[in-house]
């Protein structure tokens, strides 16, 4: 899968679910090119979200309803995700 497309459906699933006001995905599979773990065709990405809803909860809770929603894609091209949530 395409990088940009990647980015696009964790986009669109996570505002589809979550009540986002702001939010930005990096692409940051290039800091870890040489490492081990690297897998061809799985990505780094960190996600910057802004949301009220995220906030209310409690951390673990937070990345786990992001995880739910991004199962399929974490299963299939995501490596790593990085979650700031504020």
């Amino acid at each position: 899968m395409d990088i940009n497309n990647l980015i696009a459906i964790v986009k669109k699933k996570l505002i589809s679910e979550i009540r986002i006001e702001k939010i930005n995905i990096e692409d940051k599979s290039f800091l870890h090119k040489n490492h081990a773990g690297h897998q061809e065709g799985k990505f780094h990405l960190k996600l910057m979200i802004s949301s009220n809803e995220l906030k209310s909860l409690k951390r673990i809770e937070s990345n786990k309803k992001i995880y739910k929603i991004l199962d399929q894609e974490i299963k299939k091209y995501i490596h790593s995700l990085q979650i700031l949530i504020n």
